[in-house]
């Protein structure tokens, strides 16, 4: 690698020219909204996915937790990215590309099969070895509470309810599994007629209903279709009601401010439609 890469700190530099000595850089997919850097490489003729995150990054060490620890169920059949080298103190890691197009904004994002593959997908990725967990609850509740003293466009008599209504709830334990975190179109990949999973930096262990978040907020939303399929596909519905409205408030509400930090209009008012939709069960 004789040029330096846009977007790395000396010591990652440092690293990829360990790792991918003759890389050169193809394609840069960084979102630009948030401080990770998100690059194909070339190296031998060979293809790679980089992965950098800056100062402030919060990503990159997840993700890294999940290649290592929760995606051998989507590896082992080819369906999510093999990850080669990672470094977490450096905030950096390089995996094989995994081919495809993403499917937010092409004819698959409509279509039900697309929809009962994810369904499967996400299954194989919640049927691993899950634990309770007391304080679950709390920790969101505390969260979210913590977004709603943010800056944020939340109109005051909006934000003074859902306040009142987040700390009116009750904590009771949670059964945690490995979730995605961010499970929607954007983050499948379709090749041929086969879909598969990319980008796991807010994979945690979470509640399993906690991954139908953006899907129950958008898609699913206007197409009983896709919701059908998907179910079809995952086998069971584990929204249980009482726990499933408290992670809708919660979503909503980091929706709308995280979007405002960062700038993003669009996804700014589907959190507000979001805190809408939420508030109009309590």
């Amino acid at each position: 690698m004789d040029k330096r890469i846009d977007g790395l700190s000396p010591r990652q530099q440092d690293l990829v020219r360990t790792w991918l000595p003759a890389a050169e850089v193809v394609v840069d997919h960084s979102w630009g909204l948030v401080g990770t850097t998100v690059l194909e490489l070339r190296h031998n003729g060979e293809h790679y996915i980089l992965k950098a995150g800056g100062d402030d990054d919060h990503h990159i060490a997840r993700e890294i937790r999940a290649h290592h620890n929760w995606l051998r169920p989507w590896t082992a059949l080819g369906r999510a990215p093999e990850v080669l080298r990672t470094d977490a103190a450096a905030k950096l890691l390089v995996t094989r590309y995994l081919p495809g197009r993403l499917v937010e904004g092409t004819d698959a994002e409509h279509q039900p099969e697309t929809y009962r593959q994810a369904g499967e997908l996400l299954a194989r990725l919640h049927d691993q070895e899950g634990c309770d967990d007391a304080g679950f609850e709390a920790r969101a509740q505390e969260k979210s509470l913590r977004w709603l003293d943010e800056p944020h466009r939340i109109a005051p008599d909006v934000a003074a309810r859902l306040r009142s209504v987040v700390e009116s709830w009750p904590a009771p334990p949670s059964r945690l599994v490995p979730t995605h975190g961010d499970w929607q179109p954007r983050n499948w990949l379709m090749c041929g007629a086969t879909v598969s999973a990319i980008d796991f930096g807010r994979a945690d262990l979470r509640p399993a209903f906690t991954d139908l978040a953006r899907l129950s907020a958008q898609q699913f939303r206007a197409h009983a279709a896709l919701e059908a399929a998907f179910f079809e596909g995952y086998g069971t519905d584990p929204r249980e009601s009482a726990a499933w409205r408290r992670n809708q408030i919660r979503e909503a509400i980091g929706t709308a401010v995280w979007a405002h930090r960062v700038g993003d209009e669009r996804f700014e008012r589907q959190g507000h439609q979001m805190i809408i939709d939420a508030l109009a069960d309590e």
